[in-house]
């Protein structure tokens, strides 16, 4: 697919890109909020109107006869049942074993409202020696935006905090605000939406 018709799809929505965190051989792409399946196709559209490619994990039940050549194609890694620090090791591995891996997480690690994000990807950024950059998909701009980055320290709960503070600062970009988890609580919820008619 070429880039232009990468550009057309996110024109179609009236979608527009902002990335400007330093190009990377390497890097963990941390996306949040994530509450909506549109997350992944947008980001998806976006990164590839650059010219760049990111990996994403994936359930390994997804990955049969022929879904599986055209998960490959888009970036996607299955996921065996192994998971925690099996998982964490083996893409540690893969990191120092390539060239170029551009992998995009969703911490939430779920559309719903999770109060607790996974750790995986902290100690992967760590364990490879690469950043974080930090993506939102903002569906109040209608931007796909990756301006910032973050080099993990090793103390899982200070680079937690950090993270998860700057993504308060950005709940109102997620489709579904009221699945967003925030790490400072409002003082009051709130349950807007986006217009489930638009993205």
């Amino acid at each position: 697919m070429s880039l232009n018709l990468w550009r057309k799809a996110l024109d179609l929505f009236h979608w527009s890109v902002d990335i400007s965190a330093p190009i990377r051989d390497k890097c963990v792409i941390c996306v949040a909020p994530h509450t909506s399946n549109w997350d992944f196709i947008l980001g998806l559209c976006a990164y590839r109107s650059l010219g760049r490619k990111a990996n994403f994990l994936m359930k390994e039940f997804w990955f049969f006869f022929p879904l599986k050549y055209l998960l490959r194609a888009l970036g996607g890694i299955p996921v065996p049942s192994a998971k925690g620090s099996a998982l964490t090791a083996s893409i540690v591995e893969r990191f120092n074993s390539t060239d170029y891996m551009n992998l995009a997480v969703t911490p939430e690690g779920t559309r719903s409202y999770r109060e607790e994000w996974r750790k995986g990807f902290l100690y992967i950024a760590y364990g490879a020696g690469v950043p974080i950059q930090l993506g939102i998909i903002d569906y109040a701009r209608k931007t796909v935006e990756i301006k910032n980055e973050y080099t993990p320290t090793g103390n899982i709960d200070i680079d937690m905090k950090f993270i998860r503070g700057f993504y308060d600062k950005h709940h109102d970009a997620a489709r579904i605000p009221s699945k967003f988890a925030r790490l400072e609580k409002p003082n009051r919820s709130t349950h807007s939406k986006v217009n489930n008619d638009s993205i």
